[in-house]
C-alpha cells in the first residue's frame, strides 16, 4: 500500500502490529519507523517513516495503515542471497569478480546494489578495452525466501587503436608523440599486446604526457586544445586524434637569487645553482634547483626556509629570466603520516621513501617528491600522497593511499642450437619479497653441455638507510664438446651500495670464488698448463664506482654513466692478481629526437702480483665487439684462443626509424665498433704465440630492432673492417636489444 498523502489529520496509536518480518526483528523495524506508542503523529510524519524504513534496504515491499488505535505495519523482506555465480565470463575471471562486486553470499538481495554491481563490471571491462561488454543481474528464486544471483555477461571484442595522430604539432612528428603517450596502435602481435585497445581514462592521461613531454623542453605555452576520439563505422577500432598548440621555445635567461630573510646570504644559494642561462627552460631544472637550496638550509640551519621562483617573460628574445627568492615559510609542523591500502607492503617500505619525519617542518616540495619515489617503486598500480590539516591549524597529517599489483614472475624458456643442443629455463622474481621491497631472483638454465644458477638478493635500505646489501651467487658449469676443455666457475659476493654524491654511488664488496679447468684435449702448451693446475680458489675485496646523470634527468634527451671499479684478490685463496674495469656511456638524442647516437667505451686489465700467472678462466675472451664470434679473438698458440689479460672496445651506435608503421615495433640501427683483447702472462708455450700486443679490430653493420611481444630484439648483420690471423668473424648475431 502507497504511503498516505500529507494532511492535516493527526493519529495517535496505543499499539503498533508488525506483520511479514521473519529475520528483521519488529524492534529494528519500530526503531527505523521513529514512532512510539501514545505517540501523536501527522500523515506526513506517516509518510516519513515508511520512506525510513523503505530506506533501510532490508524490504522489497512496506504498508503502513492505521487501524484505529492500532498502527499496522507489514513488510516483505528481500530474499537472502543464497550464491552468486557468473556466466559467458572468459577474460575476467571469477576470483577478480568477486572483488568487484558488493552483493555476497548470505547477505540481503538488493536490486538497486546488483544494478550497481553490473554497471562495474562493465566499467572492468572497459578498462581492458572491451567498451561494448554488456552485464544483467539475473535472480533465480529459491525456497525458503533465498535467490540465486546470477551476473549474466557478454564480453564483445576488444575495440582496437588503430590510428594515433596529432595536429597542430611542427617540433615533433607523429611517431615521436606516438611514443610518448600511452594509447598505442593495433601492432603485429595485438593479441599479445593490451595498449592496443581504446581505454577512455587513458585518454587523460596521455593529454597531461603530452603537457610534460613539452615543458620539458622549453614550450611553456604547450596545450591540448582537444582531443577526438572517433569510431569507425564497423565500430570495432578507434582513430584517436589529439589537437595540440606547440608554442615557441623558451630558454633561461638571467638566473639570479635573493634573500628575504636576516642572515641568509644569497650569494651562497646563488653558487649551488646548476642551471645556466641559455640552456632550454625546464620547470624540472626549476625543481631540482629548489631541492638543492633548500637541502643547503637545512645543512645551515634554516628552519622554514622556501624558496620561490619568480619568472619573468621575455617574448622579444623567448627567454625566461628565473629570480629565487629564499622566503620563511608558514611555520607548519607535521603531525603523522597515515598509509592505508597496502595489504602485502610493510608500512616502513613505504615511510622510507619521505625524508620527512613525524614532527618535522612541513615542506609540500618534499612531499610531492616523496609521492614520485613511491611511485617509482612499481609496487603500487596507483598511489596518492595528499595532506590535509591536523588536529591544529600548525599540523598537517599526510594521507598515502595505495593499490597493490602483482610484483613477481616466473618464466619457462626452451632454445636449441646446433652446439649446444636443446636447452631449457626456469626463472623466479620477486620486486617486494615478502613485502619487504626487497628483491629476489632465482635462474636457471641447463643445455646438453652447459649448466648456469644464479641467485641474487637486494635489500635497498640496509638497517633502515640508504644502503643497498646485495648477495649473488652464480655457479656456471661446461662440458662443450666445441670446446677444448671443461670448466667450473662459481663466484659468491655480497656488497653493500650507498650514494656520496647526487649522481654518485660507491660499492664496496667481498668476492670469494672457485676455477676449474679440466679434460683438455688441446696441443697448446700454456692451456695444458693452465688446466693441469685443477681448482683454485679465490678471495678478495673491491669496490665499483658510478656517475649517472640519469639519476636527476637534467637533460631529457642526453645522458652520461661513468664506472669504475677494482677487486683486490689474495684475501686467502690460491690467486693474487688486481681486476680492473671501467666503463663510459653518453648518448643524445638529434633531429628532433628521431635519431639516437651512443658511444660506449669500456675496458678492463687483470695484473697477477703473486707466483701464479693467470689463465684462460680469469683472462677475457667474450665478444666485446660485434663482427666476431665470443672467444673469437685475442691471444693465439697455434690455432687455439687463450684470452688476454686486457681488452678495450669502443662502440658507435646510431638508432633510426625506417618509415615503416610504427605499430610494427621496428626500427633499424647501424654500428662501427673497435676493440681489441692482448696479453697473456706465460712461458709455458710450445707453439708461437701471436696477437701478444695491442691488434685493433673493427667491425661494420647495421641493425634491425624489433620491439617484439618477447621483449627488443637486435639483429646484426656484421662485416669486419680489421681482423688478424686466426679471428673467428661472425656476420649474423642476434641478442637482446640493450637500452642506455
Amino acid at each position: 500500500m502507497a504511503p498516505l498523502p500529507a494532511q492535516a489529520q493527526s493519529y495517535r496509536f496505543t499499539d503498533v502490529a508488525i506483520a511479514g518480518n521473519q529475520r528483521i526483528e519488529a524492534g529494528t523495524i519500530l526503531t527505523y519507523a521513529g514512532i512510539g506508542r501514545g505517540q501523536t503523529v501527522s500523515a506526513a510524519e506517516l509518510n516519513d517513516a515508511y520512506q525510513r524504513i523503505l530506506a533501510s534496504g532490508l524490504f522489497e515491499e512496506v504498508s503502513i495503515n492505521p487501524r484505529g488505535n492500532t498502527l499496522e505495519i507489514k513488510v516483505t523482506e528481500y530474499p537472502t542471497i543464497s550464491k552468486i555465480s557468473f556466466e559467458g565470463n572468459s577474460k575476467i575471471k571469477d576470483e577478480a569478480l568477486f572483488g568487484i562486486v558488493e552483493s555476497a553470499s548470505r547477505k540481503v538481495f538488493n536490486p538497486a546494489t546488483a544494478e550497481r554491481d553490473a554497471a562495474n563490471i562493465v566499467a572492468a571491462y572497459a578498462e581492458t578495452g572491451r567498451s561494448a561488454a554488456r552485464v544483467s543481474a539475473k535472480v533465480i528464486r529459491r525456497s525458503d525466501n533465498r535467490v540465486d544471483l546470477v551476473f549474466e555477461i557478454f564480453e564483445g571484442k576488444k575495440i582496437e587503436v588503430q590510428r594515433v595522430s596529432f595536429v597542430g604539432n611542427r617540433a615533433y612528428s607523429d611517431s615521436r608523440l606516438r611514443r610518448v603517450v600511452g594509447s598505442k596502435q593495433a601492432g603485429l602481435f595485438r593479441a599479445l599486446v593490451n595498449r592496443d585497445t581504446f581505454v577512455e581514462d587513458r585518454i587523460e592521461f596521455d593529454k597531461q604526457v603530452l603537457a610534460d613531454f613539452y615543458s620539458a623542453r622549453g614550450y611553456v605555452d604547450f596545450r591540448v586544445t582537444g582531443v577526438n576520439a572517433e569510431l569507425a563505422r564497423e565500430r570495432d577500432t578507434y582513430f584517436i586524434t589529439f589537437n595540440v598548440q606547440e608554442g615557441q621555445q623558451f630558454r633561461v635567461g638571467r638566473v639570479t637569487t635573493v634573500s628575504e630573510l636576516t642572515g641568509v646570504n644569497a650569494a651562497e644559494y646563488q653558487a649551488a645553482l646548476k642551471i645556466k642561462p641559455g640552456e632550454i627552460y625546464s620547470p624540472m631544472k626549476i625543481e631540482n634547483s629548489i631541492a638543492r637550496m633548500e637541502r643547503l638550509g637545512v645543512r645551515n640551519g634554516v628552519d622554514f626556509l622556501r624558496v620561490e621562483p619568480r619568472i619573468t617573460r621575455n617574448d622579444r628574445n623567448l627567454s625566461l629570466d628565473v629570480e629565487f627568492a629564499l622566503v620563511r615559510g608558514p611555520r607548519i609542523f607535521v603531525e603523522r603520516i597515515d598509509i592505508e591500502g597496502n595489504t602485502t607492503t610493510l608500512d616502513r617500505v613505504i615511510r622510507r621513501q619521505f625524508d620527512t619525519v613525524e614532527g618535522d617542518p612541513f615542506n609540500p616540495r618534499e612531499i610531492r617528491e616523496s609521492a614520485e619515489r613511491i611511485r617509482a617503486l612499481d609496487f603500487f598500480e596507483t598511489a596518492e600522497v595528499e595532506a590535509r590539516e591536523g588536529s591544529r591549524p600548525d599540523q598537517v597529517v599526510v594521507d598515502v593511499d595505495v593499490v597493490e599489483k602483482s610484483t613477481g614472475s616466473l618464466s619457462f624458456g626452451a632454445s636449441y642450437s646446433t652446439s649446444a643442443g636443446i636447452g631449457f629455463a626456469i626463472g623466479f622474481s620477486e620486486r617486494n619479497f615478502l613485502g619487504r621491497g626487497q628483491r629476489l631472483s632465482a635462474q636457471i638454465a641447463a643445455s646438453a653441455d652447459r649448466a648456469n644458477y644464479n641467485i641474487s638478493f637486494v635489500e635497498p635500505a640496509f638497517l633502515s638507510r640508504d644502503v643497498a646489501f646485495g648477495l649473488d651467487f652464480a655457479l656456471i658449469e661446461t662440458t662443450d664438446d666445441f670446446s677444448l676443455y671443461d670448466t667450473t666457475i662459481g663466484k659468491f659476493r655480497p656488497s653493500l651500495t650507498f650514494p656520496i654524491s647526487e649522481n654518485g654511488r660507491l660499492a664496496v664488496l667481498y668476492s670469494a670464488g672457485y676455477k676449474d679447468m679440466r679434460n683438455y684435449t688441446g696441443t697448446s702448451g700454456i692451456l695444458a698448463s693452465e688446466t693441469a693446475r685443477g681448482g683454485e680458489y679465490e678471495s678478495g675485496v673491491g669496490y665499483n664506482y658510478t656517475y649517472d646523470t640519469r639519476r636527476t634527468g637534467l637533460n631529457p634527451n642526453a645522458g652520461v654513466l661513468l664506472s669504475f671499479g677494482q677487486d683486490f684478490y689474495g684475501l686467502g685463496g690460491d690467486q693474487e692478481y688486481i681486476q680492473t674495469t671501467a666503463r663510459a656511456i653518453a648518448q643524445t638524442r638529434i633531429l628532433n629526437e628521431e635519431v639516437t647516437l651512443r658511444a660506449t667505451l669500456e675496458g678492463g686489465a687483470v695484473n697477477f702480483t703473486g707466483s701464479q700467472d693467470s689463465r684462460a678462466v680469469d683472462r677475457y675472451s667474450g665478444q666485446i665487439i660485434r663482427g666476431f664470434e665470443p672467444n673469437g679473438m685475442g691471444p693465439l698458440e697455434g690455432t687455439e684462443q687463450l684470452g688476454g689479460n686486457y681488452f678495450a672496445a669502443l662502440k658507435l651506435d646510431a638508432e633510426f626509424p625506417l618509415g615503416l608503421p610504427e605499430e610494427y615495433g621496428i626500427t633499424g640501427g647501424a654500428f662501427l665498433d673497435f676493440g681489441s683483447i692482448w696479453n697473456v702472462d706465460t712461458s709455458a708455450a710450445t707453439q708461437p704465440v701471436s696477437s701478444i700486443g695491442f691488434e685493433p679490430r673493427s667491425a661494420v653493420g647495421v641493425s634491425v630492432i624489433w620491439t617484439s611481444p618477447f621483449g627488443p630484439l637486435r639483429f646484426n648483420f656484421s662485416h669486419a673492417l680489421m681482423k688478424e690471423p686466426g679471428d673467428k668473424t661472425q656476420s649474423f648475431d642476434l641478442s637482446i636489444a640493450s637500452t642506455f
